[in-house]
């Protein structure tokens, strides 16, 4: 099969053997693949947790067609059109536990769309949902709203009943966009008073719910912005995987403060994380309600120019390789 390989001069489209399916993996047919800024760090050599490396099949999530059963597998049938969340996407065959599969109906959406979704609703239905612990009627700020998870997470928040959505973004064109996808409020956070017009718009009293993918600079103004027993929950380091937190400031308002990441979590977690995500979203996405933009295709053969485009950070929404 075609995959997109990382190699010591940068990442090639070779042939490389189909993997075999464990017993409680599948093997799928990818028709297309959706990039994740964590695929920018394994392209340059880096590790995403277990993953890295010369001689690593790119890509985290994908959608195409069931080619393969393992022993153990069950609820998934060979033909069935699905979308999923798995290592070595960009690939013409790639294996996923069955746990991280979800169906795509027919005739609901194409598989480029179908690509787009796994990492975004599985990713902020926890984050929003199961971690932030968000109810209707609260409000929540979405740091990082421009990109294709950020996107969902607005999406998923009013959805969910919030009642008021705010989503920061550093640029202007893309700023004005969030309101398509549920923000009510968009901020700066280049302006260094960015926190006062979230402050602004709660009447004083802060959001209930952060959803930072950002960290760095703005963890002491998420704590500004956030209100007393609020909740932040720290998705991505977009922003510096270091900065100054104002201890005093964390305890005043007495933040819950709540680290997620899939690298550390068992395959029963992320199978548990899919199926509370498909139980509160999956209408939703079915109807086509829940959905992220596509800013640019490209055909497997140009992954690494894909990637060169995602990296210059001037894309809104996803990017999809054609497989």
């Amino acid at each position: 099969m075609l995959a997109a390989v990382v190699t010591a001069d940068g990442v090639a489209v070779r042939e490389a053997a189909v993997p075999v399916p464990k017993p409680h993996e599948v093997l799928v047919r990818v028709r297309a693949a959706a990039l994740n800024r964590a695929d920018l760090g394994v392209a340059e050599g880096r590790m995403h947790g277990r993953v890295g490396g010369p001689g690593t099949i790119l890509g985290m999530e994908f959608a195409g067609e069931v080619a393969q059963l393992g022993a153990e597998v069950r609820g998934v049938r060979v033909g069935e059109r699905v979308m999923g969340s798995g290592n070595g996407a960009y690939a013409e065959y790639a294996v996923a536990d069955y746990g991280r599969l979800s169906p795509i109906a027919a005739g609901t959406m194409s598989f480029e769309q179908a690509a787009t979704l796994p990492v975004a609703l599985q990713t902020m239905h926890d984050a929003v949902v199961t971690n932030g612990r968000l109810k209707p009627g609260e409000s929540v700020l979405i740091q990082g709203a421009s990109s294709g998870v950020g996107l969902m997470a607005l999406q998923i928040a009013k959805h969910m009943g919030a009642r008021l959505v705010l989503g920061s973004s550093t640029d202007a064109v893309r700023r004005a966009r969030l309101v398509e996808f549920g923000a009510d409020v968009a901020v700066d956070t280049t302006d260094p008073a960015w926190p006062d017009v979230v402050l602004a718009a709660t009447g004083g009293t802060g959001v209930d719910l952060v959803v930072d993918q950002v960290s760095g600079g703005v963890a002491n103004g998420n704590m500004k912005a956030a209100a007393v027993l609020g909740r932040i929950v720290n998705v991505g380091r977009l922003g510096g995987a270091a900065g100054e937190f104002d201890f005093d400031l964390h305890a005043l308002k007495r933040i819950d403060y709540i680290g997620v990441t899939f690298r550390t979590r068992t395959p029963a977690e992320v199978r548990e994380i899919v199926r509370r995500m498909r139980a509160d979203l999956w209408d939703a996405v079915a109807a086509g309600i829940l959905r992220l933009p596509i800013d640019r295709v490209f055909p497997l053969a140009e992954a690494a120019a894909a990637l060169e485009h995602m990296r210059g950070n001037a894309h809104f929404g996803k990017i999809v390789l054609l497989v």
